[in-house]
């Protein structure tokens, strides 16, 4: 269940973000000290409890507003829709407090993130486009894989949709951080990924 979280910061004003605290919220608030960042935001790619399990701890200790798409909003209050009701931890977190829509700008100092809708793994799912070539791609793409579609809200047309009609579009030497797993780049995933060829 261990899944990747980003702390992302703008080198000149010190504003950060934090996409996906999954776990480990002491570790994940010891990194943002030592990189002297005040965090405003905390992204979501998704609800699920890999990826928001250290919500709520890191959400006080920095009191970050948090956002996620709006077609996964009720996973942060519903146990059962952020699959923490199927392991036994029935976890519940305060409502987000913005709803993302596809093309929405995450600003951050001098840094901007752009929203990608991409749906399939959950209804909601998004990716996060950074300048030059960052792609952050939640449990959408993997390194050789793709996202599940077999949970509720997933369809697997709809994610391979997403992934070729919304991120294989981008320059092949996009470097790709997927929610779990090794990064890797849009020219080998297009080429190497059995799940896209």
């Amino acid at each position: 269940m261990d899944s990747n979280c980003y702390i992302i910061g703008c080198e000149e004003t010190k504003e950060g973000i934090i996409v996906d605290p999954g776990a480990e919220g002491q570790r994940i608030l010891k990194k943002v000290e030592e990189l002297g960042l005040k965090i405003n935001k905390i992204v979501l790619t998704h609800g699920h409890i890999d990826h928001i399990g250290a919500l709520a701890e890191v959400r006080e200790a920095t009191g970050a507003k948090v956002l996620i798409h709006a077609d996964d909003a009720a996973q942060l209050t519903d146990a059962s829709q952020n699959l923490s009701a199927f392991v036994g931890q029935k976890l519940s977190v305060k409502a987000a407090d913005q709803l993302l829509q596809d093309g929405d700008k995450i600003q951050f100092g001098n840094c901007t993130l752009e929203v990608i809708h991409t749906p399939g793994h959950t209804r909601g799912g998004i990716s996060l486009k950074g300048e030059p070539d960052i792609l952050i791609t939640g449990d959408t793409l993997f390194t050789g894989s793709v996202g599940r579609s077999d949970f509720p809200g997933g369809s697997h047309s709809q994610l391979i949709s997403s992934i070729k009609n919304k991120l294989l579009i981008f320059p092949p030497e996009t470097k790709v951080y997927p929610g779990h797993g090794p990064s890797s780049t849009i020219g080998e995933e297009k080429s190497e990924n059995p799940f896209l060829t």
